[in-house]
């Protein structure tokens, strides 16, 4: 998965947890373990064992913070690996009092946005319509999932005025004020009203509930910074602990509007057009697609800006991140150039 990073691998009581968990997956005692560089949210362990790798999990908790990581992502991926897809880790065993999972290791690396061709983007979309191969099983919403357009609009609107009040202890915390108040503020009433403009030239009333047959299963925080490739090409995407029932929507433009592995808009009707044959959207969702892809560049904006409120910094320190001031400078580099994309053109 990523490169290791430097860590206490003597701790037993962690071991001893690993090794609970591989004994009720039937698989060999853990000897050693060794913590992966990347997780933004959770703690991530490589296992070693005599049948090889494993992997051990452990899943963000907070008061303030009541998503069910873990359940989502172990429901997502027992379902994708119970219909035979295998382009998710194996679910081996897992402990909810602890929150941890424990997961096969998966040989890779990190695609960069350079690398991107249009076969990964296939790749991407086949997973989606594969695990949304009916019957589909009634999974828990997603997080933060959206049901009517009125639901998007108040999902990003608090996500925005979230950020009014920021941590005052976390560094460059003056230049995300003022690029808060500046910038993401004003564009985001610009794109609000651009949505209800065009959901009033559709026909699209904004409280009209989603039909459960327009509902997807959907990855969240679905794209391919959220994916490994290895030597042969083979794609596994990984980390699904926002995942659940969705808009196909909101599935459309967070795979477009994640930031790290940028997938280029060009691309982005063709994508809509392959969801609306695989899932049988109809014209309100093809509608939705459309009409809110600068909402979700503006929710990224805020995704990315989260390191400066009182929650991301707690999640920050429980991943164990490192170089505070640095990461939020580059975060607040970053939520400059995804605020600059917002009303790009996504014709090809």
């Amino acid at each position: 998965m990523n490169a290791p990073e430097a860590v206490n691998e003597t701790d037993a009581a962690l071991l001893a947890h690993a090794q609970r968990l591989t004994a009720q997956a039937g698989r060999p005692a853990p000897k050693a373990l060794t913590r992966l560089a990347g997780g933004r949210n959770n703690q991530v362990y490589r296992l070693e064992a005599d049948d090889g790798p494993l992997v051990l999990k452990r899943y963000f908790t907070d008061a303030r913070d009541s998503r069910d990581r873990l359940g989502a992502e172990w429901s997502f991926i027992s379902h994708a690996w119970s219909r035979g897809i295998r382009a998710v880790p194996e679910p081996l065993a897992c402990d909810r009092a602890e929150q941890a999972g424990l997961y096969s290791f998966i040989e890779g690396r990190k695609l960069t946005a350079a690398e991107l061709t249009p076969g990964h983007v296939e790749a991407a979309i086949e997973f989606v319509l594969a695990v949304n191969a009916r019957p589909r099983p009634a999974l828990a919403p997603g997080s933060e999932a959206c049901f009517s357009l009125a639901e998007h609009i108040a999902t990003v609107e608090r996500r925005v005025a979230r950020l009014a009040t920021l941590d005052s202890e976390v560094p460059h915390v003056a230049e995300a004020r003022q690029l808060v108040s500046a910038q993401l503020q004003p564009t985001w009433a610009a794109v609000k009203a651009g949505i209800l403009s065009g959901a009033s030239a559709e026909g699209l009333a904004l409280d009209a509930a989603i039909s459960a047959d327009q509902n997807c299963l959907s990855p969240s925080d679905f794209g391919f910074h959220n994916a490994l490739i290895d030597d042969a090409g083979k794609l596994t995407f990984l980390d699904f602990e926002y995942a659940g029932r969705d808009d196909p929507a909101k599935l459309v433009s967070d795979f477009f509007c994640q930031p790290e592995v940028p997938v280029p808009l060009a691309v982005h009707e063709h994508f809509i057009e392959r969801l609306t044959q695989g899932l049988g959207l109809d014209a309100a969702s093809v509608a939705r697609c459309r009409l809110l892809l600068d909402a979700y560049q503006i929710k990224w904006t805020c995704i990315i800006l989260n390191d400066f409120l009182p929650l991301g910094a707690a999640r920050r320190a429980f991943a164990d991140t490192g170089a505070w001031a640095e990461r939020c400078a580059a975060q607040l580099a970053k939520a400059e150039a995804k605020l600059e994309l917002v009303g790009a053109d996504d014709t090809p």
